[in-house]
């Protein structure tokens, strides 16, 4: 039997500097009638990083930001794109130069301390904070992580793990910011499946680093481990877990979005390894009308501010300054996006409808299909 849905989030009282009217001073566009008030929608994005790989990320998901308001068809939708720089306090600026010109609601930024540093901000004046960021601790109080989070992978295959028999389960995670977040979210899913965590080892990431800790998880008496790592370190890795003599049974390998990569796809030693990600190209749409636009394909993640954007249109007929609420944005049911259905958590961060896909020799198989709706999914 379903649960029903959880009620909608109490609204919170409006913030005493809030943007409640459209002002003289607020921007306006030539083609937009005098008696509309434009969605106006301010972007933060690293442009000017001194990375080269950050900056050529923040414009593919600026074309990508433009290519959803192209396609969300509100002439009275504008952009208004400023710069996060390197992180953290130019981002504040960068916010405040865009709630001075009217933003409703803010898409961006990308770092975790430039979030910290502008939902503060955007608080004040009622205005909520689309981001970009994993960090889970930059999330809440308007900030909502539109982002890939570690989390939901490691929960989705976990519980398909759990539901397929599976109960003593062990971790094998890099020692990282990110290793860090998919252990804590092992534990959390193993708990919730009734499972029991027999073991969580740390490794430096490179191949020699792994090979001990590797050792050790093998010996762990484990029946699934979670490898959250990809490249060539996992390709060290894979082989050792069921190479040991000790080894009564296979172990069931367990991975997260890092496995979905096209030169892991035939490696003989994950065969019959589960992860969680979106439904095979179900970007392929996406991708097709942005290499069409701009001539190039977009980058990893230029979905994600495709989403943020895609959802601000799809709420853009909501009353001026009233349209980007938490009730709107905290809908139980969620929202389609390119990857596949999301929705927003009482915390800020993010939940991702994602299939399971079990590797083989011919490439990755769903074994488990990505929910077309939460309600549809609940508890799995």
């Amino acid at each position: 039997m379903e649960a029903p849905p959880p009620p909608p989030p109490p609204e919170e009282p409006p913030a005493p500097n809030a943007l409640n009217k459209d002002l003289p001073s607020f921007l306006r566009l030539p083609n937009i009638a005098k008696d509309a008030t434009p969605v106006r929608v301010g972007v933060i994005l690293p442009l000017t990083s001194s990375n080269p790989a950050t900056r050529a990320l923040a414009q593919s998901m600026l074309k990508a930001a433009q290519l959803a308001l192209f396609d969300g068809g509100n002439a009275n939708m504008v952009l208004m794109v400023d710069d996060e720089g390197n992180g953290g306090i130019p981002a504040a600026a960068a916010a405040n130069r865009l709630l001075a010109q009217g933003a409703e609601v803010i898409v961006g930024p990308l770092f975790g301390p430039s979030v910290s540093a502008v939902a503060p901000v955007a608080r004040d004046k009622g205005v909520p904070v689309l981001a970009f960021s994993t960090e889970k601790s930059v999330a809440g109080k308007g900030a909502y992580l539109i982002s890939f989070l570690p989390e939901n992978e490691v929960n989705r295959v976990v519980a398909y793990a759990a539901a397929k028999g599976h109960k003593d389960f062990a971790a094998l995670v890099p020692r990282t910011a990110y290793g860090e977040l998919a252990a804590d979210a092992m534990k959390t899913a193993v708990n919730a499946a009734g499972g029991r965590m027999v073991e969580v080892d740390q490794f430096t990431p490179t191949p020699a680093g792994a090979l001990e800790p590797a050792g050790k998880i093998a010996k762990s008496g484990a029946d699934a481990v979670l490898i959250a790592q990809g490249g060539p370190v996992l390709k060290t890795i894979a082989p050792t877990m069921n190479a040991s003599p000790n080894s009564s049974a296979r172990i069931q390998l367990l991975g997260t979005g890092l496995w979905d990569d096209d030169s892991l796809a035939r490696e003989a030693a994950l065969e019959g390894g589960w992860y969680a990600a979106p439904e095979p190209n179900a970007d392929a749409g996406f991708t097709a009308r942005y290499r069409a636009t701009f001539g190039a394909a977009p980058a990893n993640i230029a979905s994600l501010a495709y989403d943020a954007v895609a959802l601000v249109a799809l709420l853009s007929p909501g009353d001026a300054y009233h349209r980007f609420t938490k009730a709107a944005l905290m809908d139980a049911n969620g929202f389609t996006g390119v990857s596949g259905t999301f929705r927003f958590r009482a915390d800020g961060t993010s939940e991702r409808g994602l299939a399971v896909l079990e590797m083989g020799r011919d490439g990755p198989k769903v074994v488990d299909p990505a929910p077309k709706t939460f309600q549809q999914h609940r508890g799995s």
